[in-house]
């Protein structure tokens, strides 16, 4: 999908711990930054829809696994794409420019925790919201239990 890139990151283990590699400003997704937050995505719960208009997001899942869901509505037909991240699964960062569709959900049953690299500070008037409900973008698949 045009826009959206999937970037393999090293994950070095310690006897005293692990290295946990996210974003590099020699990375080529890299674009400038704006902030950095986190956010938790209980069992189960979808949050989304958001398309920002000017910010590239950066995800990356240190603890737990979280489903995304990006959303390219920008053609004749949208086109969507999926991936579980986290730790245990699958260590990447998502990187999602500016115009695209996301929505995530948590998929671990403890903690999942996202962390976000923005590529700017957070700015309301910058994004567009729709319900979970919405039909627009053509997914509504978030019964978990459905998962392969």
């Amino acid at each position: 999908m045009e826009g959206l890139t999937l970037s393999p990151l090293k994950l070095i283990a310690g006897e005293k711990g692990n290295v946990m590699h996210a974003l590099k400003a020699t990375d080529d997704t890299f674009v400038s930054f704006g902030e950095a937050y986190f956010s938790t995505v209980i069992h189960g719960i979808a949050k989304g829809w958001k398309r920002h208009n000017r910010m590239t997001l950066n995800l990356v899942v240190p603890v737990g696994a979280i489903r995304f869901v990006v959303v390219d509505d920008r053609g004749a037909t949208p086109e969507v794409f999926e991936t579980i991240l986290g730790p245990e699964v699958n260590y990447q960062r998502l990187t999602v420019e500016p115009g695209l569709w996301v929505a995530f959900q948590g998929i671990g049953t403890e903690l999942n925790l996202l962390l976000n690299l923005a590529s700017i500070p957070h700015d309301p008037t910058e994004s567009d919201s729709l319900s979970m409900d919405d039909n627009h973008l053509g997914f509504n698949q978030w019964d978990i239990n459905q998962l392969g």
